[in-house]
């Protein structure tokens, strides 16, 4: 089982952190996914990097099991985030687009009424982000925050997006690159928080690198490994950097599945719905949406409970009725903000 990580040589935000990582000590060249596209191994770590657009490279994963045999574990992306705000930011979130109906053109990858697996590591690694940033002296200039499940590509593992944005500026700060590439230092890291990033330098790096344990030892955010409560958060609700549901995935030993904002559940006001056909007059592909999270996200934690987490405020009363009555029809339960942690 092995980690893949995914960087395009197109964007500055992902091969900046790609670049970072593989000057660590450790890595030699792997089998290459095809002619064009390389590969570099360390321990149970494969880095890819391609020349295409981040969202259109579909099925890595399950390429790189056909050309290598070896079977992926999850799958974390470098990317760049462009936000209109163009305020500098460093993003984890989950894909998909379950929302989308078939007849509709995904925009940015991915396919209609789809979502994969979220990758577990998501909730302990925001955290772990959120001290690097702080140490690193990124915050608050740089806003560390989850995003809403969004885009593609197709992937069949358990899947999430490390972005640095939101501008061609940042998209090339060094020291941002530097702050995602520890993330990816710290898939199997024993110990962290006993360093410094003020005194970032290559000796720091090789400290940190020698400090994986790729022989051997804990990661950061094994949902496999954990035998602590395993609860997991659905996030319904809200905008697209889902604050309500980030002020509880901030706490420590929170799990973290998709999270699904106000936009990606449409819904038909049955007051103006001349044809709703479902069962409670409400139409629009919301059922469908928090369906396929849900799916997907029990999928990434076996054995684990998935609760739904809705940010009521966003939703006016019949939407919230009509969401906890499907939930309740489909026995998801609904979680306040002290179940999970």
């Amino acid at each position: 089982m092995v980690a893949l990580v995914v960087a395009t040589t197109t964007d500055p935000a992902s091969i900046g952190p790609a670049s970072a990582l593989l000057a660590m000590p450790g890595w030699h060249p792997g089998p290459p996914l095809q002619e064009d596209i390389p590969s570099f191994v360390n321990g149970e770590v494969r880095l890819i990097k391609h020349d295409n657009s981040i969202i259109s490279e579909d099925d890595l994963d399950t390429r790189w099991e056909e050309a290598t045999g070896e079977v992926v574990d999850e799958v974390i992306f470098l990317s760049k985030h462009k936000a209109a705000s163009s305020r500098p930011a460093l993003t984890i979130h989950p894909i998909g687009i379950p929302h989308l109906r078939q007849d509709e053109v995904p925009p940015s990858g991915g396919k209609p009424g789809w979502a994969a697996p979220p990758n577990p590591r998501m909730g302990p690694w925001l955290r772990v982000l959120k001290r690097i940033a702080q140490e690193h002296n990124l915050t608050p200039e740089f806003e560390i925050t989850l995003e809403a499940t969004h885009h593609g590509p197709i992937v069949s593992a358990p899947t999430m997006f490390l972005e640095i944005g939101s501008t061609e500026e940042y998209w090339k700060r060094q020291d941002a690159a530097q702050a995602m590439a520890l993330v990816e230092c710290l898939i199997n890291i024993r110990i962290f928080g006993c360093f410094s990033y003020n005194y970032l330098s290559p000796i720091l790096f090789k400290l940190v690198w020698e400090g994986l344990g790729l022989g051997g030892g804990g990661d950061v955010g094994n949902w496999k490994r954990n035998n602590d409560k395993k609860i997991v958060l659905l996030g319904l609700g809200g905008g697209h950097y889902a604050p309500r549901h980030m002020d509880i995935v901030l706490k420590d030993g929170v799990w973290l599945g998709h999270l699904i904002s106000g936009y990606s559940l449409p819904m038909d006001d049955p007051n103006q719905s001349k044809d709703a056909k479902s069962t409670d007059g409400i139409g629009g592909t919301w059922k469908q949406a928090i369906k396929i999270s849900f799916e997907a996200t029990k999928s990434a934690f076996p054995g684990g409970e998935v609760l739904a987490h809705l940010d009521h405020k966003s939703f006016k009363s019949w939407q919230k009725n009509a969401i906890t009555g499907f939930l309740a029809e489909q026995n998801i339960k609904v979680g306040k903000p002290q179940d999970f942690f």
